[in-house]
């Protein structure tokens, strides 16, 4: 049998192994980590891990033998070949969403979750999309205290959500533009520098769209089995908007209440693990602050001047770190 020990991560080149694998070194977790490459020319190759040498091993069958628990930051056929060649053996973690619709896919966020609960040993541990994390840690909150009526939020969306390729194409476009040169288009088939998207180009090889109803599928769930006693927090409508931004979330939220609360309470009420609260007389927070920060940090609440029952608040986190933190919280759980 494996040894809790062992774990393994199969794309420790791509932006979420390298976040993973930062993590895990400073967590300080008494792990044995094994790289594996989700693309085999990256096989092979000597790196380093925690400070010590260490070899990038192929995506292969005796590489994942002995691993008790299986990261998977790759791309998403890198995961299809590795649940493949893994059978029921390893827990496996699935930050790709590349598994979310296996049979035994559960979707979660451990910072978000009942500390009770526990799915089935043989599931495919499927984390939540860090949008729908960052949400499912506010709503909740506010609603076990004061109950929501409805809520909308903007979502601001980063280019590192499209892992290197985006964060490269933006900025090939933007050395581009202000060379007065063709851009690439690659991956969002639009040009996003210096620009906002409502929607992809059509030949984009995901669109906007469906990242939108992934974060709204990984919310429902989450918010069903949120920690808080009482009635679940009521669904809010989402945007997903792109934006020219490298790195990191930054959320809008215009959330009514039945009675309201004001500013102070709304405050009070979002202080807790993970929750970073920024009150008037700080700055609200940014996604360049947050770069490496964890959990999430909430500012600018203040309430509708047209609606007297609602309330807007700022929210930012580092939506690799967020995602991480969870995937090693699922980890640590079968040590």
């Amino acid at each position: 049998m494996a040894s809790a020990r062992n774990w393994a991560l199969v794309g420790g080149e791509s932006l979420m192994g390298r976040e993973l694998r930062n993590l895990i070194a400073e967590s300080g977790l008494p792990v044995d980590l094994k790289l594996i490459a989700a693309d085999s020319d990256k096989a092979g190759v000597l790196t380093e891990q925690a400070g010590e040498p260490a070899l990038i091993w192929g995506l292969e069958e005796q590489a994942l033998r002995d691993a008790r628990v299986v990261f998977l930051a790759g791309s998403p056929e890198s995961t299809s070949q590795a649940l493949a060649l893994t059978g029921d053996a390893p827990v496996l973690i699935d930050l790709t969403h590349a598994a979310e619709d296996h049979p035994r896919s559960f979707i979660r966020a451990p910072y978000v979750e009942p500390l009770e609960f526990r799915p089935p040993e043989d599931a495919v541990q499927s984390i939540a999309h860090p949008a729908a994390i960052a949400i499912a840690l506010v709503l909740p909150r506010l609603h076990a205290r004061f109950p929501i009526r409805r809520s909308l939020i903007h979502i601001i969306e980063p280019a590192s959500e499209r892992g290197m390729p985006g964060i490269e194409e933006l900025q090939q476009q933007t050395v581009s533009l202000l060379s007065f040169k063709g851009m690439p288009k690659k991956i969002f088939d639009q040009q996003l520098s210096y620009n906002m998207l409502a929607r992809y180009g059509e030949e984009a090889p995901v669109s906007l769209e469906t990242v939108e109803l992934r974060i709204e599928r990984h919310l429902a769930t989450l918010l069903s089995r949120a920690e808080h006693s009482g009635a679940s927090a009521p669904m809010p409508s989402l945007r997903l908007i792109q934006a020219p931004v490298f790195h990191g979330y930054s959320l809008s939220f215009w959330i009514e209440f039945v009675e309201n609360p004001g500013v102070e309470a709304v405050e009070s009420a979002l202080a807790g693990d993970h929750v970073d609260v920024r009150n008037s007389d700080l700055e609200p927070p940014t996604s360049v602050g947050m770069a490496g920060q964890d959990g999430i940090a909430v500012g600018a609440v203040t309430m509708d001047r047209n609606a007297g029952q609602a309330c807007w608040c700022w929210l930012a986190a580092d939506n690799l770190r967020l995602a991480a933190e969870n995937a090693v919280a699922v980890g640590s759980r079968f040590l």
